[in-house]
C-alpha cells in the first residue's frame, strides 16, 4: 500500500555530494516504489558564521520530479514550531529524518515531537553519526533529546549501531549498507577524464575526494606520499578546505611534494564528479576516525578500488585484497598499501569491486525502510 512519506533534511538548493544527494536519491527511489514523497528542507541550514566552507548553495538545477518544501531554520525556535505544526497537519504516515550532528538536535527533536502529536506519523531516523567526529560539550544531552522523538533507527555502520545502544536500548534499530551514489552520471574513459582535467595520460592518479577536515587524515596521506615508489604517481586532492589550507601546504613543502600533488581546492559540482573518479586509478580514504563514508559508494559507482584505514566501518565496505586494501591510519602503513596496489595493478581488484557494487542497490535500502515502518506503525 502506498505511503505518504516526508524526508526531513537538506536538499536542493543546498550543495550536493553528501546528505543532500542521499536524501534526493532516496526520495526518487521511494517514489519509484509508488509512494507519495516530499522533502521538507531547510530555509537556513547553517548560519553563515558556523559554516566553514565558501558557500552552502549550488547553482545547479533542482533534481526533476521531486517536491521540496523549504521551511526549517535550524537556529530559529519559531521555525521549529511552525515546521512541526505543518507536519502535524500534513499527517504523513512516515517521516524519515537524517541525523548527523547534535547541533541539529534541538530543531529536529522539537519538530518531530510536535508532528507526532497527530498520533499517526511514525519517525525513522537515518543516523549517520550518533557521537560526532569532532566532539563538543553538550553533545550527549542534545542527542538524547533527538533520539527521544524517534520510533526507530537505521545506521550504516556497526559502530553507529553500537553507539546508538548507549542512548536507546528498546526502540528498533537496523544496520544497512550505504547505497551507491549513482546519480553523478556514468564513468568516462580514463583518457577522456584526464584530458578534461588537463592531466597527462601517463600519470597514475591517486584521488582524495571531498571536503577537508582533520579527521579525514589528508595530512597522513600527504606524509605517506614521500614513500610512494613510482615517479609517475600523483595525488589529486579534490575538495574544499574546511581547515586552514596553510597547514596542508606546509606539509607539501616540507616533504618536497610539489611535483607529486595536484590541488583542486574548491567544491566539485555534481556534473564534474565523474571526471575526477574516472581519471583515478585508486581512491584513498586516510581517515583518522569514521563511521561510514559517502566516498566509498561513490567510488564503487565508478568501479574504483580503494585504500581505506582500519577505522569505523570502512574495512567492512572494502574487503582487503579484494576491492582494495586496508591500512592503519599512519603514513607508512598507507604508503605500504599504495605501493602494494601499484605492484598488483588496478585490474587485480576489478572482480572484487564489481561484486561489492552489486550489494549497494537503492531498492534494497528503500525496501528495508518500508519493512521497518510496518514493524513500528501499530
Amino acid at each position: 500500500m502506498p505511503l505518504n512519506i516526508v524526508i526531513l533534511g537538506p536538499a536542493h538548493p543546498f550543495r550536493g555530494g553528501g546528505i543532500t544527494t542521499f536524501n534526493e536519491r532516496l526520495a526518487t527511489e521511494l517514489q519509484s516504489a509508488g509512494h507519495l514523497v516530499r522533502i521538507v528542507n531547510f530555509s537556513v541550514q547553517y548560519p553563515s558564521i558556523l559554516f566553514p566552507g565558501k558557500s552552502q548553495y549550488t547553482d545547479e538545477s533542482a533534481p526533476p520530479g521531486l517536491t521540496i518544501v523549504r521551511m526549517l531554520h535550524s537556529m530559529n525556535p519559531i521555525s521549529w514550531v511552525r515546521t512541526g505544526r505543518y507536519l502535524n497537519k500534513l499527517k504523513p504516515d512516515l517521516i524519515i529524518v537524517r541525523f548527523w550532528l547534535p547541533l541539529m538536535a534541538p530543531a529536529f527533536g522539537t519538530v518531530l515531537k510536535i508532528a507526532k502529536k497527530n498520533n499517526h506519523s511514525r519517525i525513522i531516523a537515518i543516523t549517520d553519526n550518533v557521537i560526532p567526529h569532532e566532539k563538543r560539550f553538550g553533545d550527549k544531552a542534545l542527542t538524547h533529546y533527538f533520539i527521544g522523538a524517534c520510533d526507530a533507527f537505521v545506521t550504516m555502520s556497526e559502530n553507529v549501531l553500537n553507539d546508538l545502544k548507549n542512548f536507546n536500548a528498546t526502540k528498533p534499530a537496523i544496520q544497512l549498507h550505504h547505497p551507491l551514489y549513482d546519480n553523478f552520471g556514468e564513468k568516462v574513459t580514463k583518457s577522456t577524464a584526464k584530458k578534461w582535467l588537463d592531466i597527462p595520460d601517463e600519470i597514475t592518479l591517486i584521488l582524495f575526494f571531498g571536503f577537508i577536515r582533520k579527521y579525514k587524515g589528508l595530512d597522513i596521506l600527504l606524509e605517506a606520499m614521500q614513500w610512494v615508489d613510482r615517479p609517475d604517481v600523483k595525488l589529486l586532492i579534490a575538495g574544499e578546505f574546511y581547515d586552514d589550507p596553510a597547514y596542508y601546504r606546509n606539509i607539501i613543502s616540507r616533504y618536497g611534494l610539489m611535483d607529486k600533488v595536484i590541488l583542486k581546492n574548491s567544491f566539485i559540482p555534481n556534473e564534474e564528479v565523474r571526471y575526477y573518479f574516472s581519471a583515478a586509478d585508486l581512491v584513498v580514504q586516510p581517515y583518522r576516525n569514521a563511521t561510514q563514508s559517502g566516498v566509498t559508494p561513490l567510488a564503487y559507482h565508478f568501479e574504483k578500488p580503494m585504500v581505506v584505514t582500519n577505522v569505523g566501518s570502512l574495512p567492512d565496505y572494502v574487503p582487503h585484497l579484494k576491492a582494495g586494501l586496508v591500512a592503519e591510519a599512519e603514513p607508512q602503513s598507507i604508503a605500504k598499501a599504495i605501493n602494494e596496489f601499484l605492484r598488483l595493478g588496478e585490474s587485480y581488484f576489478k572482480e572484487g569491486v564489481e561484486a561489492e557494487k552489486k550489494k549497494l542497490g537503492w531498492g534494497h535500502f528503500a525496501k528495508a525502510i518500508e519493512e521497518l515502518y510496518q514493524k513500528i506503525k501499530n
